[in-house]
């Protein structure tokens, strides 16, 4: 299995996290939900470091919406241990921003290393905006072509495994949307319906987890999440389909149980 599969990390920004006791499952290890949130803090930090704080954002009426998420995790994280966790811009184009993310030991050894796929918002037309100039610029990476991460699913079996839950409040960040890391918990509670058979898809190494998210999910409304078995290019691996309660479609995942 290769694990430079993808371009390195320019200009980035450090910084070490110890997993907490809450921020594991009863197995003694670290959600990937949780390594989503390391990686929404570490951007920020970077952000605040080149001169992009909220402040900045809200003077301007701008925001990063996620639109495509990929994690690839190599080894299980601890009750804490330790994990140094690097980010890089690594391209820009019209309206999107692509991150790099790595984890490592303390001794260099890579963990965890994702993608996120940034669309640039004009918070009062909610709609999507050209990214800033000063970006590139700031962060020393030109204009380029990358592909957004895309997940098309067939429409869902009828051996589908349901589940109908809700947004918590929990599940709501400072801007009032449902975070990206909470549609992770969503995917992994409809595995955790499909019972043994799933649980490599939650907690096994190697996997890929790549996540699309559609359409934001209304706080308080309720969510049916379907999951199942199929076979790709690459192996066999675990669809997710998420809707509302209007049947719109939220988000859609597939995770691979072997990092290719």
């Amino acid at each position: 299995m290769s694990t430079a599969s993808a371009p390195g990390i320019r200009n980035g920004v450090t910084v070490r996290y110890r997993a907490r006791f809450d921020e594991c499952a009863p197995d003694g290890i670290v959600r990937s939900s949780t390594l989503l949130r390391y990686a929404q803090d570490v951007a920020w930090v970077h952000s605040e470091q080149m001169g992009f704080d909220r402040a900045w954002y809200a003077e301007r009426g701008l925001a990063w919406v996620v639109r495509a998420v990929e994690l690839v995790i190599l080894e299980p994280i601890a009750l804490g241990q330790v994990v140094d966790l690097t980010t890089g811009v690594t391209g820009f184009r019209r309206v999107w921003a692509r991150r790099r993310t790595e984890g490592r030991l303390p001794d260099g050894r890579l963990i965890l290393w994702g993608h996120t796929d940034w669309v640039m918002t004009d918070v009062a037309r909610g709609m999507p905006g050209r990214v800033p100039p000063e970006f590139p610029a700031a962060f020393d990476v030109p204009p380029g072509a990358f592909d957004p991460g895309r997940v098309p699913l067939p429409p869902a079996p009828d051996t589908a495994m349901k589940h109908v839950s809700r947004v918590r409040p929990q599940d709501l960040d400072p801007m009032g949307h449902v975070n990206n890391a909470a549609y992770l918990d969503y995917l992994e509670e409809a595995l955790a319906v499909a019972g043994e058979e799933a649980r490599p898809a939650i907690s096994g190494t190697p996997r890929r987890i790549r996540l699309e998210y559609l359409a934001p999910a209304a706080p308080g409304s309720g969510l049916v999440g379907v999951a199942w078995l199929e076979a790709v290019e690459g192996g066999p691996c675990w669809a997710w389909r998420l809707t509302d309660d209007d049947g719109r479609e939220l988000a859609r995942a597939q995770v691979l149980l072997e990092a290719s």
